[in-house]
């Protein structure tokens, strides 16, 4: 969760469902084959298995995911898989109700894993968990949550503490690297496969343990992948961002309801895109002195800094 004191973005200014699904056709019909409802977090938009309909049968993705803090899926993960929604990922840091409420103030962990529960049981293509790993808070629980997910029949990939954003106060730290992450389940489990060559388009990369249970880690603060990644990020107001780490973005909102037509817009983005030189992970590896990406005080300045402001 973000501070307790800041900026929610205006209602009016939230792209609808159909200005989201125009966008999402644009993006698909210049090339983009998955399409994700991440956040923020996304099951907080009234009426989401509309949205998701209208991008499973106009915008037609070849993949079409969310990711979520699992907090409301347990009512309706049936709802979004029957409107057309593949897969799913649900952020899951801790096993301990009392680390949750600490870290996230809220007291819904219960909520959370009925929300992974009915997902394993609606009909996903896959059900994955995502752990953000942070040292001192729950880097001893990597094993508990391995088997947690084996457990749910639920694939889990643990995250890197990333200093985007400065609303978590990032520190260097605080990150378990992925060469700790794996030396400790090795010490547990034994010897760790690669499954999936690292960086091969994807986030994460792919490692299974001796008995065949998968796993990821996304390695994005101590190994970079930015001459690999081919995502943007479409924001809930309609700027798109070429890099978690930009400080600007491109608004695509203005011309989208200023008259601009589709071919308008597809050039907006192409050229965007094809100019687009961001390095950002790599860039913060040269930081000497690295701390948190955006100070407390530009968050408030400009709240599309912070990552609860850049939902897509």
């Amino acid at each position: 969760m973000p501070e307790e004191e800041y900026v929610w973005l205006p209602k009016q200014s939230l792209l609808t469902f159909e200005e989201i699904t125009r966008l999402a056709k644009i993006f698909v019909e210049l090339g983009a084959t998955k399409l994700r409802l991440t956040g923020g977090e996304p099951l907080l938009r009234h009426d989401l298995s509309t949205l998701v309909s209208k991008l499973a049968t106009e915008a037609k993705p070849a993949d079409l995911a969310m990711t979520t803090n699992g907090m409301l899926l347990g009512a309706q993960a049936s709802g979004l898989r029957a409107s057309g929604l593949g897969r799913v990922t649900v952020s899951l840091d801790t096993l301990s109700p009392v680390k949750m409420e600490k870290h996230a103030r809220t007291t819904r962990h219960a909520d959370i894993l009925e929300g992974i529960r009915a997902a394993t049981e609606a009909g996903f293509g896959s059900v994955k968990i995502n752990a953000v790993v942070i040292r001192g808070f729950n880097d001893d629980e990597l094993v508990d949550l391995l088997e947690y997910g084996k457990r749910v029949g639920a694939e889990v990939r643990f995250i890197e503490y990333m200093d985007v954003g400065g609303a978590t106060r990032w520190s260097m730290d605080d990150v378990v690297s992925q060469a700790e992450i794996l030396e400790r389940l090795t010490s547990r489990f034994g010897k760790i496969s690669v499954t999936a060559r690292l960086h091969d388009r994807a986030p994460a990369g792919e490692f299974s343990l001796p008995d065949g249970t998968k796993f990821g880690i996304i390695a994005s603060t101590t190994q970079p992948f930015c001459r690999d990644c081919d995502r943007a990020r479409l924001t809930a107001d309609g700027t798109l961002f070429l890099c978690l780490y930009a400080r600007e973005g491109i608004d695509l909102r203005e011309p989208l309801r200023n008259g601009a037509t589709d071919e308008d817009l597809a050039a907006l983005i192409t050229n965007a895109w094809r100019g687009r030189d961001d390095r950002g992970a790599e860039r913060r590896l040269e930081v000497a002195e690295r701390g948190a990406l955006v100070s407390l005080e530009g968050l408030r300045a400009d709240p599309h800094k912070e990552m609860h402001t850049r939902g897509g």
